[in-house]
């Protein structure tokens, strides 16, 4: 909110204007109301711990993060950049692997990733869409330094938080968004259908979209209710759905609708047990056959984890140069291969300052 000097960064401005005429208990009282509204609304996720799970609210601030229009299209073109470039490696890396053949990537990290699915070689994605929702978090450290410190494409979750917080902001501090400027949020459930409703194979007129929810007891089930809802599509579980004559369908009461497309928010590994997991409860039987036939529409599609494990992290910026020719425009977070020797030893002897991932 504050430069180095102390003075109000400009888009700050009015909001800091607005901070000074409120008290400390004013505010009490909203954080407060906050939290009652995530409550009274359902909005919690779930901390999974020894013994079982606990409902925990959503952390709300009520000091929001502001950026001004040029800030923002750097973070936007930023995305988009790098999400355009794990699409196009993720379609490479199952087709001809360029990638690999130009020695950018050793081979390994890839082919013996337990995330690349061998099942989805060779297979054509509408529109060469692998990852059609992606999840970029985010660090900022200077005015114009945005880091990326992951990019989640298998089933990004969170964005119903984002919608609930504007709705909740707009309640608690209404004069704050008078006579500004605000891009919304609140169309993306729309842009979100449209989206998946533009995948869907065979150019249906009008496809049949659903949602794939592991069930009730997920962290993210808040979410998956959320998002059917608002885009007007059927919430479904693996048991709602079935495969006869090379198509999914939907048990309905009125009987079975063929699904175009689905957007799923179960693993791959659970997708399909006459695939993957044997066990499974949460697929559907014979769905990787309907999927590499091209006869419905999976967002996002299976085998888009080797993208954004965090042994691939490193190599995103040379995607970018590999495959659009351009400089990544947002940064990388400095990160030490554990497989070179003198990194490792580096990252031994500073252990105290680094962070350490699972690859």
């Amino acid at each position: 909110m504050r430069a180095p000097d102390g003075k109000v960064r400009p888009a700050y401005a009015d909001f800091a204007g607005l901070l000074d005429n409120l008290s400390i208990e004013s505010l009490v009282t909203k954080q407060a109301a906050a939290e009652e509204l995530f409550r009274r609304l359902g909005i919690t996720f779930a901390v999974y711990a020894e013994g079982g799970s606990t409902e925990r609210l959503i952390p709300f601030d009520l000091i929001p993060r502001i950026l001004d229009r040029s800030e923002w299209e750097l973070v936007e073109r930023g995305c988009i950049q790098r999400v355009k470039a794990i699409n196009i490696f993720l379609y490479d890396i199952y087709h001809e692997q360029e990638i690999i053949k130009a020695g950018l990537v050793p081979p390994d990290f890839i082919l013996l990733n337990p995330a690349y699915r061998p099942e989805m070689h060779g297979v054509e994605p509408p529109n060469r869409v692998y990852a059609h929702i992606a999840g970029i978090d985010l660090i900022r450290t200077e005015e114009r330094d945005f880091f990326v410190l992951e990019d989640n494409v298998r089933t990004p979750s969170g964005v119903s938080y984002v919608l609930e917080n504007r709705e909740i902001m707009m309640r608690l501090f209404p004069d704050a968004f008078a006579g500004q400027s605000i891009s919304p949020v609140g169309n993306y459930p729309e842009r979100l259908l449209e989206n998946l409703r533009a995948v869907a194979p065979g150019g249906e007129d009008d496809p049949v979209v659903v949602l794939l929810t592991p069930g009730r007891y997920n962290s993210a089930y808040f979410e998956h209710v959320f998002l059917a809802e608002q885009m007007g599509i059927e919430l479904v579980e693996g048991g709602d759905l079935f495969v006869r004559d090379g198509h999914v369908w939907m048990r309905t009461t009125e009987g079975p609708v063929k699904v175009n497309v689905i957007y799923r928010r179960v693993d791959d590994a659970f997708m399909d047990p006459l695939a993957f997991d044997s066990h499974s409860l949460l697929g559907v039987p014979g769905l990787l056959s309907v999927i590499r036939s091209g006869r419905v529409a999976l967002a996002n599609a299976l085998g888009t984890g080797v993208a954004d494990d965090k042994a691939m992290y490193i190599y995103v910026p040379r995607m970018i140069e590999f495959y659009l020719g351009e400089h990544a425009i947002l940064n990388n977070v400095h990160t030490y291969m554990l497989r070179d020797a003198k990194q490792r030893q580096h990252v031994f002897n500073n252990l105290q300052n680094l962070v350490v991932k699972e690859v």
